[in-house]
């Protein structure tokens, strides 16, 4: 993987945010959920789709704090538009558990990660 420059990094606007609502999505090629996910007053509350099942059900999602990307194109998901991507890393078991990103503590929505 090639090196990048802080200036590169700084194009990334990766901020957090609490779900506010979360749902099912059956339409979805493979398992997935639709979260609503508040960025504080700068940014509003933003949608997406994401493959995240295993370890999390839209219960146990509202009032989460999760990390984003905000500055990416929308993009059709099926009948969904998603607004940014919710950041995570992979179980190392299989190519369906995927683990969310959060701050350890509650942060304000809408903090830049730097």
């Amino acid at each position: 993987m090639s090196e990048i420059s802080f200036d590169d990094f700084l194009k990334v606007d990766i901020r957090v945010g609490t779900v506010v609502d979360a749902q099912e999505f059956p339409e979805a090629r493979r398992p997935a959920l639709k979260l609503w996910v508040d960025f504080g007053p700068e940014i509003g509350t933003r949608k997406t789709s994401a493959q995240i099942t295993k370890y999390y059900t839209p219960e146990s999602l509202i009032g989460r704090q999760v990390a984003g990307v905000v500055n990416f194109p929308q993009k059709q998901v099926g009948p969904f538009m998603s607004e940014f991507l919710c950041l995570g890393f992979p179980d190392g078991e299989d190519d369906k558990g995927i683990v969310l990103i959060a701050p350890e503590r509650n942060v304000p929505n809408g903090g830049r990660l730097f």
